[in-house]
């Protein structure tokens, strides 16, 4: 029976692999990758150094590939920044409007830039070097919070500069994360991806950690001013670290024997194809969009648990999201330290399935130290699903295609802007408790389904 349930993984022109209709892609040059262990054994004791001994933990392993390092690096700013940027924002824009309509506006336009330029983002990253694409975008972000910084020590902002910076904010973003996201497989062997995406989890739950709170010590002491001048300064700390990286090999030639001078179209229908072809890619974008969709908008309505449920206010809120980040940095950890040796395919479905059950039991806890058990499991299945879909998506798509399928799981993510807009209106309808609910037991369901029509899926390691 095992070596039943093995046998398609192992096929290469099966889940393991782009499917048949794609086996004339080249393969990505992960497996070309110099093994760092061939070099360095782990277990030689010849001489010991503290970094090094760290760098050696199985938790840490990626971190020993001198690319990952400088990536790993920049993204630790760049989470800094986007953290003390989701603060900063909304607090500048209610002081200016005092409108609490408008703290959602300004976030719901965000959401329109990353939906319509993702695919020609993706397929810009698959074209041209990754890493001038991310420098750019780093350049940009930084001088957007650095003119909004100017603007507000200057008495010179208006709302409207918000809502502008905003919305150009989510356009280098939408070039950003596809290219940014590609390069990390581009920077480890495969055998090593599953840690290196583990640990930018760890690296970005901690600035979601330390960069609200960051953001609101500047804001106490020297207003929004300070604070967008500070991310100015991580996004150019990003930009420093991202200069060093070595460009990476790019095939001249795409998986249909395209010329790279084919047209943006046809290079974004080619990487939508391929996308719903090959199982293993299909299966992780549709649970990123269900579970985008139906269960993570539940934190939507935590402000209303928070307040009108429990009566415990915005600290209870804290307290629950900081029970949320507790069991996320737990996962992450574990992800990272487990690797490859993980079965993804189960535990994706398996790990949704718990999400949107664990939300259900949320919506219906009686009382507050209940739920905030509840929210540390809710943040363990969040980020070790997120984390897994990320490592399936680049590990079975080839280099030439990584930039195009993770436009597209970007995409998915920002359902949750759609699912939010829903669980309002059932809210209004059927009160908190029973949007919630519904929402988390209709998540859960989809995995149910996506099990059933997709056996295959439960298969991918």
């Amino acid at each position: 029976m095992e070596s039943t349930l093995r046998s398609p993984i192992t096929d290469k022109e099966d889940v393991r692999e782009p499917s048949a209709e794609l086996s004339r892609t080249p393969q990505s040059n992960e497996a070309e990758a110099p093994s760092i262990e061939a070099a360095q054994p782990v277990t030689s004791r010849q001489s010991w150094h503290p970094l090094k001994a760290l760098l050696h933990l199985r938790a840490f392993e990626a971190l020993r590939h001198r690319e990952f390092r400088l990536l790993w690096s920049g993204q630790a700013c760049t989470g800094m920044g986007t953290w003390m940027d989701q603060v900063t924002r909304g607090w500048l824009i209610y002081e200016l409007t005092n409108s609490p309509v408008q703290l959602g506006l300004v976030r719901g336009v965000q959401a329109i830039p990353i939906l319509l330029l993702s695919p020609l983002a993706g397929s810009i990253a698959d074209r041209y070097q990754r890493k001038m694409q991310v420098m750019v975008a780093q350049v940009l972000d930084g001088l957007m919070y650095a003119t909004l910084a100017l603007l507000i020590f200057t008495d010179l902002i208006q709302s409207w500069h918000v809502y502008a910076t905003a919305i150009g904010a989510a356009i280098v973003q939408a070039f950003q994360q596809p290219a940014r996201a590609a390069m990390v497989a581009d920077a480890v062997p495969r055998s090593h991806l599953t840690n290196a995406i583990g640990l930018n989890a760890i690296v970005f739950n901690v600035a979601r950690t330390i960069g609200p709170a960051l953001a609101g010590l500047l804001i106490a002491m020297f207003g929004t001013g300070g604070s967008y001048a500070v991310q100015a300064a991580f996004y150019l700390l990003a930009t420093v670290s991202t200069v060093p990286l070595r460009p990476a090999q790019r095939a001249s030639r795409s998986s249909h024997g395209h010329s790279a001078e084919a047209s943006f179209g046809r290079s974004i229908i080619d990487g939508w194809k391929f996308s719903w072809k090959n199982e293993a890619v299909r299966a992780g974008l549709l649970i990123t969009a269900f579970a985008s969709l139906f269960i993570i908008p539940f934190m939507t309505l935590l402000p209303v648990f928070a307040r009108d449920v429990f009566g415990v206010g915005a600290t209870g809120q804290g307290l629950l999201l900081t029970a949320m980040g507790v069991g996320a940095l737990c996962s992450a950890i574990l992800i990272a330290s487990l690797g490859d040796r993980l079965p993804r395919g189960i535990l994706m479905l398996g790990g949704v399935t718990l999400y949107g059950l664990t939300v259900v039991a949320f919506s219906a806890s009686p009382w507050f130290k209940l739920s905030m058990a509840l929210m540390t499991i809710i943040g363990l299945s969040h980020v070790s699903c997120h984390a897994l879909v990320q490592t399936v998506i680049q590990a079975y798509s080839p280099s030439e295609f990584r930039g195009r399928t993770m436009a597209v799981f970007h995409m998915s993510s920002v359902l949750m802007t759609l699912g939010s807009m829903l669980i309002g209106v059932l809210a209004s309808l059927l009160g908190a408790r029973w949007a919630v609910a519904s929402m988390g037991a209709a998540g859960a369901l989809t995995m149910v389904a996506i099990y059933v029509a997709l056996p295959r899926a439960r298969l991918i390691r």
